[in-house]
């Protein structure tokens, strides 16, 4: 009898590398206005986390205000990606091929962090991979951290895909307090779609 596997299987590494061998849809080539608006507050504070970084656009934008920023995700091309836009915009932002499921893996490599921005990642994942998530954000982010998350918002009351600032909150859960939670878009190269930017502070 085979070992039983504590969580289902994340989707194939091949299909974002199929989507970033073109120029996905999400990808606007600068980042999502609400993660300017957060940094134009000074509520940005490093290092910074940017979990499910694609090629790497609000990475760049945060390095840019001086931050240390690690940007991760799944696709080894958004990555090669990322890393050469580094490179000829000369910002010195890194970037890793990291499953956002597998935060524990940084901290278990001394990485800890005062802010994780998430660009349209959570919104995507299933149930179990949100409290995995979450979960893991418990091991990479400092007291007094923030996290912020931007996503569709939720179209179906019974849909998974999307969120709504009641799920995140009560999903977080205890530790956690909201600090914003407001309606806005989420910018595609040909469209935008309603959604929610909601941050979050550790206790």
């Amino acid at each position: 009898m085979s070992a039983a596997v504590p969580y289902p299987q994340r989707p194939l590494t091949h299909v974002y590398d199929a989507a970033y061998s073109g120029v996905p849809n999400w990808d606007i080539g600068r980042p999502q206005r609400a993660f300017v608006w957060l940094a134009d507050a000074g509520l940005v504070r490093g290092p910074v986390l940017d979990v499910g970084c694609g090629t790497g656009e609000l990475s760049l934008f945060v390095a840019r205000q001086g931050h240390d920023v690690l940007g991760i995700d799944l696709s080894s091309l958004a990555i090669s990606q990322a890393r050469q836009k580094a490179r000829w915009r000369q910002i010195p932002a890194q970037f890793l091929v990291l499953d956002a499921l597998d935060l524990p893996a940084l901290a278990a490599r001394g990485f800890s962090f005062r802010t994780v921005l998430d660009c349209a990642m959570f919104h995507i994942l299933g149930a179990s991979e949100r409290d995995r998530f979450i979960a893991g954000l418990d091991t990479v982010v400092e007291p007094g951290g923030l996290v912020c998350l931007l996503g569709d918002a939720r179209r179906q009351p019974d849909a998974i895909y999307g969120i709504t600032p009641a799920e995140v909150r009560r999903r977080f859960g205890d530790g956690w307090t909201v600090l914003f939670a407001y309606e806005t878009v989420f910018e595609r190269r040909w469209s935008t779609n309603p959604a929610y930017f909601v941050g979050l502070r550790r206790s």
